[in-house]
């Protein structure tokens, strides 16, 4: 592995982390301004930027069988999460009855389906000149808003909506992108986070839900042309913290630079515990500000343990549909018990 490899596992392993924490950070976001503030910083870069490294990593779509790969990577989780979490919510809330709906995901699971969608929308995309196909996908964006029945009905908003950052990934390449971490990029990338930081405490009427993507305007409660602007406005924002995410994205080895690779994992799996701190007393011992930071803490030691070895292992045959982690892991497990047990008996 490279140093561009470090480069991207770092971002990918930090954008999980920042899903992660602003999730918690959801419970308190109408109790304090400042977490607010923080909360919709976040969101302004950190899907984007995970759907940008998608689209930049969308290479084999003219490959013979990618439908039915991207298909079985995608859509064939995205339904068994669906069921698990139709379960899930069913024990959780205490509801009266079953309700699966696989056209209407659940939570974070739009993101697989969004991508499904993105992934084929490339097979056309990829025909035209970038200048053209970024404008067509802006365009799809700004209009989608429009039209109410464009929601979370198989996250056709988001779909629409984050489809120009997908393929503004797709269009740019290393160099591109690398260029972004030079010294003077990274004093604009501090800069960026500073005032927007500063925008959104000066103006606190800002909805977070813009941010989102999964309504139409009238939803939001503005005229059509004024829905058009603000999102348009949006467009432009997370395109510049984007790119001052990746100028401060280290392209150095780190403990947690390997676990880039297991996202995935991460994103399918730490909902269950976001729900359950939701609904817990737990989540009482953070409400103070002081302990925000134990937040951020916790944030990290959930995606560490999401990603580790031994939970991709245990998960991969419901994910990823394949055996190999678990029977890896089962392996070296079961030698480590042997020998460790003929230590014993022996000393």
């Amino acid at each position: 592995m490279n140093k561009r490899d470090y480069y991207f596992d770092n971002a990918k392993f930090i954008l999980i982390f920042c899903v992660v924490f602003g999730h918690l950070l959801r419970s308190f976001i109408n109790d304090n301004g400042t977490v607010y503030n923080i909360y919709k910083v976040i969101y302004t870069f950190h899907m984007p930027a995970f759907i940008f490294v998608s689209g930049f990593f969308s290479r084999g779509f003219n490959e013979k069988g990618y439908i039915a790969k991207i298909g079985k990577k995608l859509i064939l989780p995205y339904l068994i999460f669906q069921l698990i979490y139709s379960i899930f919510y069913f024990f959780l809330n205490d509801e009266s009855q079953l309700t699966v709906s696989p056209l209407d995901p659940h939570w974070s699971l739009w993101f697989l389906i969004s991508l499904f969608f993105w992934n084929i929308m490339l097979i056309g995309f990829s025909k035209l000149h970038p200048a053209i196909g970024l404008s067509i996908a802006l365009a799809g964006g700004l209009l989608s808003g429009y039209f109410e029945g464009v929601s979370n009905w198989l996250s056709l908003s988001r779909t629409f909506v984050f489809f120009p950052m997908f393929l503004l990934g797709y269009y740019m390449d290393k160099n591109q992108v690398m260029t972004l971490t030079k010294p003077f990029y990274k004093l604009g990338a501090l800069l960026a986070f500073t005032v927007v930081f500063t925008g959104f405490a000066l103006f606190p009427g800002i909805d977070y839900e813009w941010l989102l993507g999964s309504k139409p305007y009238a939803a939001m409660g503005t005229s059509a042309a004024s829905g058009m602007l603000i999102r348009l406005g949006l467009y432009a924002l997370s395109t510049a913290m984007v790119f001052s995410f990746f100028a401060v994205v280290p392209k150095r080895q780190y403990f947690f630079t390997s676990l880039g690779k297991n996202t995935l994992y991460v994103y399918l799996l730490h909902g269950f515990f976001i729900r359950i701190f939701r609904e817990s007393k737990a989540k009482e011992y953070f409400s103070e500000p002081e302990n925000f930071l134990l937040l951020a803490a916790l944030a990290l030691i959930l995606t560490l343990v999401l990603s580790s070895r031994t939970a991709t292992a245990l998960t991969q045959p419901i994910i990823e549909l394949k055996m190999t982690r678990f029977t890896t892991y089962l392996t070296k497990s079961t030698a480590f018990i042997k020998a460790y047990r003929k230590k014993i008996l022996s000393s």
